[in-house]
């Protein structure tokens, strides 16, 4: 197992165009200077005093170098805010294709809302996901953590949780005209509750219909019924039209179960700005003022392999690689987190400085150090002009 933390101090833009062609990364995750024009960070905003055209400017040459760096099967996130959000989606859409979006998350990473200034009390910023090639890409958007056992209210005999899902298709795009061969009489005893392809004594005759009894079609194709039969029951149902049989599927809670990802992601879930402040604050002290917090990232690590290589390369105060440690810990993944920050001086006066930082990298790295202390997993640093990416296994 390699080391699972790595640092890159130089500018970003250099370390991946030394990366093209050298080392491939499965999975990017990017919180980018969001051109708020204040100083909450402990870093000088190059940016933040420039309008959206010179953003767009600094952005669109590091994200065409990613895009070169990035696995045909890999990902990238990116965080951003309502200030830049427009720009930043048609940028990814110009570096990446509007074929390769995969969603826009709403991250609610301050719940009270932001109570300072004029007008709405903001309490979301965004999260941008691309794929490199939709058509090749691993990511898997579920997760296990808002699996609720309650959702599985039915027990078998052997104590096996399970919840009745209807065996027609409820989508009314599928139906008799766009799926024909999913439309077939299927048979059922709605007294034993055994369902079956073909006819059987005591069976009834069951088509599939919408609320409205306007024809539908099944899920399942007629060998797959005849396959899994012991996961279907039949049942008689009270509907809009009055009782009748249908058909349901016996869907089961299982250790490896995962429930697809919405698109608002709740402080309670991955963390908030606070909770990052201090977990920030555990391990290394009041250094920066807007982390994000690890448990933001660490959903975004699980929808991707556990060996997945994994870069940062606006690594701030190093959530990114914190956050890798964490999971592989808590999933015996082997990823491996290469965190890139050049050496912008921290804002003077904020609370790095006092704590002695002289720029942002210095922060990056004592906090992946740290973490490598306290969590484990190792932790190397580089010069950009140092660094050396591992090739690939085939030798390309």
């Amino acid at each position: 197992m390699g080391v699972w933390n790595t640092f890159v101090e130089g500018d970003n833009l250099d370390v991946l165009r030394s990366m093209a062609g050298r080392e491939r990364v499965d999975l990017m995750y990017l919180d980018p200077p969001y051109n708020t024009g204040g100083h909450s960070f402990a870093y000088r905003d190059d940016y933040s005093a420039v309008n959206g055209a010179d953003w767009v400017a600094m952005m669109r040459p590091r994200l065409e170098a990613a895009r070169e760096v990035l696995a045909e099967t890999g990902a990238v996130f990116v965080s951003i805010d309502d200030n830049e959000q427009a720009r930043l989606r048609l940028l990814m859409d110009e570096v990446f294709g509007p074929a390769q979006f995969l969603a826009q998350v709403v991250v609610n990473l301050n719940a009270k809302g932001r109570q300072l200034g004029k007008g709405f009390a903001t309490s979301h910023e965004y999260l941008l996901a691309y794929a490199r090639d939709v058509r090749r890409c691993v990511l898997d958007a579920s997760t296990p953590e808002t699996v609720d056992p309650a959702d599985f209210p039915l027990e078998a005999p052997d104590g096996r949780r399970y919840r009745h899902l209807p065996l027609r298709n409820t989508n009314k795009k599928f139906n008799p005209v766009t799926a024909r061969t999913l439309h077939f009489p299927v048979y059922g005893d709605p007294v034993s509750g055994r369902v079956s392809a073909a006819p059987f004594a005591g069976a009834v005759e069951i088509e599939p219909v919408f609320g409205d009894g306007r024809p539908a079609v099944w899920r399942w194709s007629a060998p797959l019924i005849e396959q899994r039969h012991d996961d279907l029951v039949c049942r008689v149902i009270r509907g809009r039209r009055g009782e009748r049989v249908d058909v349901f599927q016996k869907d089961w809670l299982h250790e490896d179960r995962r429930k697809k990802l919405r698109t608002i992601w709740l402080a309670e879930e991955i963390g908030s700005t606070d909770t990052a402040v201090a977990e920030l604050k555990a391990i290394l002290g009041h250094v920066f003022e807007s982390p994000k917090p690890t448990g933001l990232v660490r959903r975004i690590l699980q929808t991707m392999p556990a060996d997945a290589v994994v870069m940062d390369f606006f690594a701030g105060s190093g959530t990114t690689g914190h956050a890798v440690a964490l999971q592989n810990v808590a999933d015996g993944g082997t990823r491996r987190c290469i965190s890139v920050n050049s050496a912008e001086p921290v804002r003077p006066g904020s609370n790095a400085d006092l704590a002695g930082y002289a720029t942002v990298a210095d922060i990056t790295r004592a906090r992946l150090r740290a973490v490598s202390d306290t969590v484990g997993g190792g932790f190397e640093a580089h010069a950009s002009t140092a660094f050396a990416p591992q090739p690939p296994e085939d030798g390309t």
